[in-house]
């Protein structure tokens, strides 16, 4: 399951999506929204993204996880809207019959995630200043 969502993420609900009695390990991220960043404290997170683009770079990084490892299920959740301080903006999961395979896929869901797909974060300052942050998506041309 690939999704970008406009309401919280219930990652208990997701994890349960995970179970699979053929898979010895499950591994999972939650990323939350701090309260700081380069040494500013931030007050609210606004994510907006480019939905069709965004899916499609999603579904595809899922099925590059899939023939890179040997993992079950894969499930990558991110929010887009204004998110509050604490809640989770993006979520995986992955259950894989081994540990390594499911660790191995898990980090690189995220940092493909990161770095690919056309979503963007503005950060709101306790000054009331506002930034879009992390913007620079590489998108290639044939997508």
């Amino acid at each position: 399951m690939i999704d970008i969502v406009k309401s919280k993420i219930h990652a208990d609900v997701l994890l349960s999506n995970l179970s699979n009695l053929t898979c010895g390990a499950v591994v999972t991220f939650d990323g939350r929204v701090r309260n700081h960043n380069d040494g500013k404290e931030i007050t609210n997170l606004y994510y907006e993204c480019y939905y069709p683009m965004a899916l499609k770079v999603m579904n595809e990084i899922k099925e590059e996880t899939h023939k890179k490892w040997d993992v079950k299920n894969i499930i990558a959740i991110h929010r887009i809207g204004n998110v509050p301080i604490g809640e989770i903006a993006v979520w995986i999961g992955v259950s894989s019959v081994h540990r390594k395979e499911a660790f191995n896929a898990c980090e690189f869901m995220i940092n493909e995630i990161k770095h690919k797909v056309p979503i963007w974060k503005k950060e709101t300052y306790i000054d009331g200043v506002s930034n879009w942050v992390d913007c620079c998506k590489v998108i290639s041309s044939n997508r």
